[in-house]
């Protein structure tokens, strides 16, 4: 079986998402929790303003470009960092976009509906269509591109949020990067924490550490679901990703997730998330996001105060990005 760096080779990517993102310690952060905090910044990708989608979108893009693709079709909320990077790529590769979005939670405020990252969809030239909701996502992006088709166009469908297991494989790539940057770093940590969501970031990362540094657990605090609910998910994702790698799915990596920090529910922040954003904007001058990095940060600081991490030793957050939305909710309100 071939090694899953090597595996990882066979398939075409565009060079989207530049060098390596840091890894750095937040030194402010680290002193008043008393524990020393890490983030890898994928925020710090090049690229429509920083972001984690931009590494799926490297392998789903070629895959586009291979099948003769002149239109890139996907779904999201309005706020979506996945749509908007979308976007970016099919203008930076001359495609169109059309982009099904959803208000989850049903507000009128302007902001939301027209600033932040629906503002550059706009800018992107993106083809907008707004939807009732996004239960039916797959079915309705189907039916999207079956119209497209009868239209004379070339559509190609990326999955809500690039995770299926193609776009997973930006985060295999990624989560080898980082194991990397770890062990240059000679640190031992006691965990990575992340937003998990559509599950392709998280899935992606597991398989890759798993296979790197198999001692480091990787938690996914849910930002719009249960465990019960978001762990098929996860651990679908996680099989499906070994299965295209041609890797043995017997040697799943276990999923941890804490899920007491989304309510009241996908892309509403609470007051935890509130608390997050500003006190790493105070301390750090790092910039999360209402929707996924500050709740997720939420629970690492959660964690922290209730001893709930397993093993001694700094932790380290992944930063995916998401900073556009903060025009859409001014949280600092």
């Amino acid at each position: 079986m071939s090694s899953l760096r090597e595996s990882l080779a066979r398939f075409p990517r565009l060079e989207l998402a530049g060098g390596p993102t840091p890894l750095e310690k937040l030194e402010r952060l680290s002193a008043r929790l008393g524990r020393d905090i890490h983030v890898k910044r994928d925020d710090a990708t090049p690229f429509a303003l920083g972001g984690n989608k931009v590494r799926k979108l490297e392998f789903l893009a070629a895959d586009a470009l291979r099948a003769g693709a002149d239109t890139l079709v996907t779904a999201g909320a309005i706020q979506s960092n996945h749509v908007r990077q979308t976007a970016a790529v099919a203008a930076k590769l001359g495609l169109r976009c059309m982009a099904l979005l959803e208000n989850p939670i049903g507000t009128a405020d302007h902001n939301y509906l027209s600033n932040g990252n629906r503002l550059l969809l706009d800018l992107f030239g993106t083809e907008v269509e707004v939807v009732a909701n996004l239960d039916t996502a797959d079915e309705l992006l189907q039916q999207t591109g079956e119209r497209l088709l009868r239209e004379g166009r070339k559509p190609y469908l990326v999955p809500i949020g690039g995770s299926n297991a193609l776009g997973a494989l930006g985060y295999v790539r990624a989560g080898l990067e980082l194991a990397e940057q770890i062990r240059h770093s000679g640190q031992r940590f006691a965990a990575v924490v992340l937003a998990s969501g559509s599950a392709g970031t998280h899935a992606g990362l597991a398989v890759a550490l798993a296979d790197a540094l198999p001692e480091l657990p990787v938690i996914g605090v849910t930002v719009s679901r249960t465990d019960a609910a978001q762990r098929p998910k996860v651990e679908g994702l996680i099989q499906r990703t070994l299965e295209l790698l041609g890797q043995d799915t017997a040697k799943a990596p276990k999923v941890e997730l804490w899920d007491e920090y989304f309510a009241p529910r996908y892309g509403e922040p609470n007051a935890g998330t509130l608390d997050a954003l500003r006190l790493l904007a105070s301390h750090e001058g790092l910039l999360l996001d209402p929707v996924y990095t500050g709740k997720a940060m939420a629970g690492l600081l959660d964690g922290v105060a209730r001893q709930r991490f397993a093993q001694q030793g700094p932790l380290l957050f992944l930063h995916t990005g998401g900073s556009p939305a903060l025009f859409a909710y001014h949280p600092a309100g």
